[in-house]
């Protein structure tokens, strides 16, 4: 039985331009009879979205309902830079890159919403992946009264065929490459491309050639290194090779630089929110270079205590961004410790690139912890070897405590 839909006057979908949420425009217009306001953003993703208003006008939308809004240096400065402050990697290696952008998907969706007078919210994430629980969440935490719509959880269609059947019944222009099985789906912007489904589903089997879109093969990548300096400033990345530059045209920049040496792939099996294991490839060239750097810079400047607690709490970070509590208190709270963690890492790294790989070679900084007077195997020095002693004694002394109870046959 199809449960009673909400009467809902108007609508704010977050809108591609594309064949799965040019459906879902139709589907809200025929089934809630709704006015439907779309949202397109521009997070880097590489697509001119200029078709996306003409495919929504085609479709009946008013042009002042049609909302595409740039949004790439807001995303890099608000969004990505302060998650890499943190060094966030979800299960110790994916690097974000969806994740990160549904809270701001999310954000001005819901400021649509109030701007323009709607009583709901869409997004088309299915209902078996994380992206529904990371919109939906961000919807709440912003707008706890707004009512959300997910098609993939309420329609009937039960296959790629029906889908297809109603496009064409309502005359949604579909292009010749959607009529059969996509041979997997993919999601960009400017941090990352993720490509998973399909021919990706079987683990076992390595990722096809085809696949990739953000980096060129690490073995066809040049035969020599190319060097690369990044300057920071008070944890932020702020320019490439003595070249200063906003948060979005640096990444871009990277991402080039990525692109060239093959650098940024991950094939990764990851445990979704929802319950499950998934098999995802990720492309994040300029963020792969960023983090290397990131650390490079940190290894000179922060206290050992302070980053030995960063790296703690970066799992629980991570996880949070992952699961979809960007606007949570707990996220809010790690933030502001990490970004006070990040009032010294000032400096440069040098790295070079070479076949896939992104290694430190040299770092330098103004607020370096790093004394050599202090490490120097020379003779002098600031620092007292014999001191030693007495610390490896004083560290030692409840290990030869157990040690001694063992001896006598005590039980432990």
């Amino acid at each position: 039985m199809t449960r009673p839909k909400k009467e809902i006057k108007r609508v704010v979908l977050a809108y591609s331009g594309g064949l799965d949420t040019s459906i879902i425009l139709k589907w809200l217009q025929t089934t809630y009879g709704a006015e439907v306001i779309t949202f397109t953003a521009d997070l880097g993703q590489g697509e001119e979205l200029e078709p996306a208003r003409a495919k929504a006008l085609l479709l009946g939308v008013k042009p002042e309902n049609i909302f595409i809004e740039d949004l790439r240096e807001e995303f890099v400065r608000d969004y990505v830079f302060p998650m890499f402050r943190a060094n966030a990697q979800y299960e110790g290696l994916y690097l974000l890159g969806t994740s990160i952008a549904r809270p701001l998907i999310a954000k001005k969706q819901i400021e649509i919403a109030r701007q323009t007078g709607a009583d709901a919210v869409c997004h088309g994430a299915t209902g078996k992946g994380n992206d529904q629980v990371r919109f939906e969440l961000g919807y709440y935490a912003l707008e706890p009264d707004i009512h959300v719509i997910a098609p993939w959880r309420e329609w009937e269609f039960a296959s790629r065929g029906d889908l297809l059947a109603f496009a064409e019944k309502n005359q949604i222009p579909i292009a010749k490459d959607k009529r059969g099985e996509a041979p997997f789906s993919t999601d960009a912007n400017l941090l990352h491309t993720s490509s998973e489904g399909k021919v990706l589903e079987d683990p076992s089997q390595e990722t096809p050639d085809y696949v990739y879109s953000r980096t060129g093969d690490p073995e066809n990548a040049p035969d020599a290194p190319q060097y690369v300096t990044i300057d920071f400033e008070k944890g932020d990345a702020v320019a490439v090779d003595d070249v200063k530059l906003s948060p979005a045209a640096l990444l871009a920049r990277l991402n080039d630089l990525g692109r060239l040496h093959g650098v940024g792939r991950l094939d990764l099996v990851e445990n979704r929110f929802v319950g499950m294991k998934s098999r995802g490839m990720y492309e994040t060239p300029g963020g792969a270079i960023l983090i290397v750097a990131h650390r490079g810079i940190e290894s000179l400047t922060l206290d050992r205590g302070a980053a030995h607690l960063k790296d703690e709490l970066m799992p629980r970070y991570a996880e949070l961004i992952y699961n979809g509590f960007w606007f949570s208190p707990e996220r809010e709270m790690l933030q502001a410790a990490i970004d006070r963690s990040q009032e010294h890492v000032t400096g440069r790294v040098r790295l070079k690139l070479y076949k896939g790989s992104a290694t430190l070679v040299g770092r330098d900084s103004p607020w370096s912890l790093y004394d050599q007077d202090l490490v120097t195997f020379e003779e002098g020095g600031a620092y007292d070897q014999r001191d030693a002693e007495g610390f490896i004694k004083l560290n030692a002394l409840r290990l030869r405590t157990l040690a001694k109870r063992a001896a006598r046959g005590v039980k432990q």
